[in-house]
């Protein structure tokens, strides 16, 4: 896959998110195959009962439970006390994780600005639906630029001894619809640089990320030294993985030819081919046998595999791919 020479750099909120696609995103929440309590009250349903203008159902009463929740009609017809429970609404975590390596700055469209608008559309669902939101470059600790990169508060560098080239940085715990000013600084300070070790990268997110909740992991999933791994300490940990594989059209259907020299733009490998029909046909089978053997290893330990081109709408992997698998409604 070769470099896109003048790829597009989001420098905005306008750039990540166009009016049109927020109103396809409006009417959406996020929602999740399991059931989580979260740390505070958002906008979320939950089976756990709680207080609320909601009734869920009865219970014996015990002593000591609080009065103030007693139905004395109830007590009336029955001579038997009973409290009164309500359906308690609690928040919902969502962690959006981006592949800010140099393999993901390819193709027309280019992958990363696909996955930066992706990641923008998630986030927006997530703080206007009241719930905590937070993102993850996965990348070389110099892959941020411009403003997000001193951001203080909410932005740190989360790299740790034996754990280089790891993460470039995170935005945590966001809620609220104005915040997703916040997101759009941080994605725009975001630079696809180098390479990063994916199995190192998950395991810092996997010690830092707190309470449960929804992962979307934005990546390509080339990664030299395989994703078994790195999503074997992703999953579990009371979260809900979804893996977002981005490729582009020209990965699927490449159209080199001729005698090439080609030089691997993350760790500078080269190799010298002879592009033929032969030779793209056994391209396209291995290519179709890798996103196959990740969508089974991912079906296996409980994750969920999206594939996705670079021209998809990004309005389309949200309303489409994504309800489908049951992470919006």
């Amino acid at each position: 896959m070769l470099k896109a020479t003048n790829p597009t750099r989001p420098k905005g909120l306008d750039d990540l998110l166009s009016s049109e696609v927020i109103a396809y995103l409006d009417p959406l929440d996020l929602t999740s195959r399991k059931v989580f309590f979260g740390k505070l009250k958002g906008e979320r349903r939950s089976k756990r009962r709680g207080q609320s203008v909601e009734f869920a159902d009865h219970r014996p009463y015990s002593t000591g439970d609080d009065i103030r929740h007693i139905d004395w009609n109830i007590y009336a017809r029955l001579d038997t006390l009973f409290l009164k429970m309500f359906l308690e609404e609690e928040d919902l975590s969502l962690q959006i994780v981006l592949d800010a390596s140099a393999s993901a700055d390819c193709g027309e469209p280019n992958k990363f600005l696909f996955m930066q608008r992706a990641a923008a559309s998630l986030a927006y669902v997530g703080l206007c639906n009241n719930h905590r939101v937070s993102l993850l470059a996965m990348g070389d600790g110099g892959a941020m630029r411009g403003p997000g990169k001193d951001s203080g508060q909410t932005l740190a560098n989360l790299n740790a001894a034996g754990n280089a080239n790891a993460l470039a940085g995170a935005l945590r715990d966001l809620r609220g619809r104005r915040k997703i000013h916040d997101v759009a600084r941080f994605l725009c300070s975001l630079e696809p640089v180098g390479s990063y070790s994916f199995k190192a990268a998950a395991e810092r997110i996997a010690m830092t990320r707190r309470g449960k909740g929804i992962m979307i992991v934005l990546s390509d999933f080339f990664f030299k030294e395989g994703y078994e791994d790195g999503l074997r300490r992703l999953v579990g940990h009371g979260y809900d993985v979804y893996c977002v594989q981005v490729l582009s059209p020209q990965e699927l259907e490449p159209t080199l030819t001729g005698d090439l020299n080609l030089l691997d733009i993350e760790d500078r490998d080269a190799a010298e081919i002879t592009v033929s029909a032969p030779l793209l046909k056994r391209y396209k089978t291995i290519l179709g046998a890798y996103c196959t053997s990740l969508e089974k290893f991912c079906l296996q330990r409980g994750m969920q595999l999206i594939t996705v081109r670079s021209d998809t709408p990004v309005q389309t992997l949200i309303v489409d791919y994504l309800r489908r698998k049951g992470v919006v409604k």
